[in-house]
């Protein structure tokens, strides 16, 4: 581990924090207009969604060039999506996720 790592930890913290501690910090915050509530809410969801994506969909090159990739992992972050619009839960779409590269790596697919 290096002192960039933590740094990089701790920055992430920083901004991902108070997003996320809105609701219990704010007082009278379920009297926002339904609208907001739902942007508010599905902050982390999309920030989680772009991350997987980027390291899913994009392959860096060892000459540094990036294209774009879609194998079992781009399926999985697609289903991934699917059973957490169906749930609306993301648990059970991380854990199919999960399962679809797992279970293709140990077949030799990915």
């Amino acid at each position: 581990m290096t002192i960039r790592l933590v740094v990089l930890a701790v920055l992430m913290w920083a901004v991902t924090y108070p997003w996320r501690a809105v609701p219990l910090l704010t007082p009278g915050i379920d009297r926002l207009p339904p609208s907001m509530l739902a942007y508010l809410r599905l902050v982390g969801p999309a920030v989680l969604s772009s991350v997987a994506a980027a390291n899913v969909l994009v392959v860096t090159h060892p000459d540094g060039s990036h294209h774009l990739h879609f194998g079992v992992e781009a399926a999985a972050v697609l289903v991934c999506v699917a059973v957490v619009a169906w749930r609306r839960h993301v648990l059970p779409g991380l854990v199919v996720a999960v399962a679809i590269v797992a279970v293709a790596r140990a077949a030799g697919l990915s």
